[in-house]
């Protein structure tokens, strides 16, 4: 039986997907925060339309990208908040890995002293991860990941396909 093979790089480079991120690697968070558009302006309900063509789509897609591209962070930033707040197992685990971690850090290699035992860094990091990894599988944190993946490509492709350009930007597309 042969393999099937889906031409991804075909997929993504019709929205032009891999240099659309080179930017917001390139910006720190406040940056990013401070070109968000009004909510007014985001959620216009007055350009919101049904494309005619899949060439709309893309000219759409395209556009909306990159000019509410501050707000769909904040939507994908709310959304992750989210899927953490619903799973607390999850949320749980990764505050009991980072604390955990943090504090067997701030021993500097020294030898953990109780009054009954002691315990190497080794001993405690071996610990840590056998109370923490089962803990993490048993959250689904790749049903959380994925959920979250659909939400955030379902919300911001579908506000970015059906939201309208604005009319001035209409008007200077013609005018070239």
């Amino acid at each position: 039986m042969s393999r099937i093979n889906i031409p991804i790089e075909a997929l993504t480079s019709r929205l032009n997907i891999g240099s659309r991120f080179d930017s917001v690697r390139s910006q720190s968070i406040g940056t990013r925060f401070a070109n968000l558009k009004p909510i007014s302006e985001f959620l216009d309900f007055k350009r919101l339309s049904k494309p005619a063509t899949f060439g709309e789509v893309q000219s759409r897609v395209n556009f909306n990208l990159s000019y509410f591209s501050s707000n769909y962070f904040a939507v994908a930033l709310m959304l992750t908040i989210y899927s953490l707040l619903t799973n607390m197992a999850l949320l749980f685990d990764m505050v009991f890995m980072g604390a955990g971690l943090f504090l067997i850090k701030r021993l500097n290699g020294r030898d953990l002293e109780l009054g009954f035992t002691r315990l190497t860094s080794s001993q405690l990091y071996t610990g840590l991860f056998i109370i923490g990894v089962p803990l993490f599988i048993w959250a689904s944190p790749i049903s959380t990941a994925l959920w979250l993946v659909g939400a955030i490509g379902v919300s911001t492709l579908g506000h970015a396909s059906f939201m309208d350009k604005p009319i001035e930007t209409s008007f200077s597309e013609e005018a070239v």
